[in-house]
């Protein structure tokens, strides 16, 4: 009985883990539970032909509320001639819908407003192709994302689908639709193959009325025969002799036109080539645009009602662009309404040309304004703060809806985060990283479920400080880079006035020193001169006990004795003078 307790229990517990192990599967299933494909996944084309595909998400599972991706195909079987957007479950576009015919790649990036989608065949895009060779034409996703609407951009992608397509070269026979080649004689010459620069390829409208053909002449060939016309089947009847290889028409009027050539050799006249080409000059008749009449002004996507008509060629598909924004082809479904992708508040210019098959349009342009909506309100902010606090806005605005708000630190550049309503229209923002020191302006702008916009809120200052250990730190740091510096130019100041005063000193040293050699010299030369002049005057005076002196002479030498007395003590007194100077 014990061991069967215990069995039992064993049992649920590997029950439980059973189940919990099931529902992690199943719960991981249904987040992993979105894909991305392109359907038709397969078909048969010829070269020349045209076809579409559309970009489809899938996500039944959980709600999506972004999608983005790269279809890639080979550049040398396919071309891309238009990206539509129409039915397209995306209304906010992140990345326009782009194609490059040289690389093969087809690039969108775009977002589903909230609740988001949530289905099994939600149309993105839709991606018109033209056939260029002939083979198996793979077109597959390089890339791809879809993110949950949960707030978290969580990744739901679960697989990327695929397609492909076969191109053939179409059977061989007369190029226009309705023409037949008579039977060929045995021995003749088969229908030459006709090329034409101006009008290449048979099912196109071009807008050249002086057409251009040139075709082979085989080993043989003796004459041709021309002929151009309305009729697909037709026998040529202006010959050539010798056979011409090319052809320049005169200008024709607009219309689809059949040019014929048969060619002779020795066996006779043999097949005939048809080939068909159409000339549209012309614009279109005319090209009316109306503008959907909006209750809400602030809807950022309008609708317009185009209606055009070219009774030659007909309206192949509208240029579209809007503002400065880069022109997008447009083709329409049948329902004659183009839907701008969401804009912004303020007043738009959209300019639209009609083209026809061969490229002639006709042009119309209108100007319409968005309001935008009610700027959110900032009801609480943190005004001065340090920058260890958390930053906190509180705010209100529209239900439901996405505010973004917007930090900048001075002079630097603004920067973004977004934040949801709740269903009272309350918001609340709290920084994930810690503001640095700096003074900051903060604003807000809304987006609503359509992806309409506010204008920026009102503008308000944000004061970020160090915390007060780090002020005090930051103060003795400045005083200490003010006072060291200050204690360096005393120092220096000490020095310079204590060399100087030590240079100085050493120059009175030597300047005394001189001084003193100099009063010895002045001496010692002095009294030499003075010692001669006596001589001098001692001889005057001899002289004079010979001969009475004249006064000139009894004069000088009383000059010449008073002016030695007065000259050396001069001397004296300039030496002492710089002795008394230097000590």
């Amino acid at each position: 009985m014990d061991k069967n307790k215990k069995k039992t229990k064993i049992n649920k517990h590997i029950l439980f883990l059973l189940i919990i192990l099931a529902s992690v599967f199943l719960f991981t299933s249904k987040v992993q539970a979105a894909t991305i494909y392109p359907s038709p996944s397969s078909g048969s084309y010829n070269v020349g032909d045209n076809f579409s595909i559309g970009v489809f998400v899938s996500s039944a599972d959980q709600a999506m509320n972004a999608v983005s991706g790269t279809l890639s195909f080979p550049a040398d079987k396919l071309e891309v001639t238009s990206v539509s957007r129409n039915g397209s479950v995306v209304n906010l576009w992140v990345q326009e819908p782009s194609y490059f015919n040289n690389t093969g790649k087809v690039n969108f990036e775009g977002i589903v407003l909230n609740p988001g989608y949530s289905g099994s065949a939600g149309r993105v895009i839709t991606v018109n192709f033209k056939t260029k060779g002939p083979g198996t034409a793979n077109v597959i996703f390089s890339s791809g994302s879809i993110l949950a609407n949960d707030g978290q951009g969580t990744s739901i992608l679960s697989g990327m689908g695929s397609a492909s397509f076969a191109i053939d070269v179409p059977v061989s026979g007369p190029v226009a639709p309705d023409a037949e080649t008579p039977a060929v004689t045995a021995g003749t010459l088969a229908g030459p193959q006709i090329t034409s620069t101006t009008h290449p390829d048979p099912d196109s409208w071009y807008p050249v009325t002086i057409p251009e053909f040139n075709w082979d002449l085989p080993t043989g060939t003796t004459a041709a025969r021309l002929l151009v016309g309305k009729k697909p089947q037709a026998s040529p009847n202006v010959s050539y002799v010798p056979a011409i290889a090319s052809k320049n028409l005169d200008a024709m009027d607009d219309g689809i036109w059949y040019f014929h050539v048969q060619l002779r050799n020795a066996s006779g006249w043999g097949g005939v080539t048809h080939f068909r080409f159409q000339i549209d000059t012309q614009d279109p008749e005319y090209f009316n645009m109306e503008q959907v009449e909006e209750e809400d002004l602030t809807n950022p996507i309008r609708s317009f009602i185009l209606d055009a008509k070219d009774a030659t060629s007909g309206i192949s598909h509208y240029v579209i662009q809007i503002d400065d924004n880069d022109a997008i082809e447009w083709q329409d479904d049948g329902e004659h309404t183009y839907r701008t992708p969401v804009l912004g508040p303020g007043k738009h210019t959209i300019i639209i040309n009609a083209l026809d098959k061969a490229g002639n349009f006709l042009t119309n342009v209108d100007d319409f304004v968005i309001e935008p909506l009610t700027a959110p309100t900032i009801t609480d902010y943190s005004k001065e703060l340090t920058n260890k606090d958390p930053f906190v806005i509180k705010g209100t605005s529209y239900l439901n809806s996405q505010v973004v708000i917007w930090l900048q630190r001075e002079a630097t550049e603004p920067q973004s985060y977004i934040v949801k309503t709740d269903e009272a229209g309350k918001f609340t923002f709290v920084a994930e990283e810690k503001l640095r020191d700096g003074i900051y302006q903060i604003w807000a702008e809304v987006i609503d479920e359509r992806g309409a916009r506010s204008e920026a809120s009102q503008k308000y200052k944000v004061l970020v400080q160090p915390t007060k250990l780090w002020q005090i730190g930051n103060t003795t740091i400045g005083i200490l880079s003010i006072i060291i510096p200050l204690i360096a130019l005393i120092s220096l100041l000490i020095f310079v006035m204590w060399f100087s005063w030590h240079r100085l000193s050493m120059l009175r040293v030597r300047v005394r020193r001189e001084a003193g050699e100099a009063q010895l010299v002045l001496h010692k030369e002095f009294k030499s001169l003075k010692r001669r002049l006596s001589t001098h005057i001692t001889s005057i005076e001899k002289t004079g006990k010979k001969r009475k002196l004249t006064k000139e002479e009894q004069r000088l030498v009383k000059q010449l004795k008073k002016e030695l007395d007065l000259i050396e003590d001069k001397i004296e007194k300039e030496i002492v003078d710089i002795q008394k100077e230097v000590k």
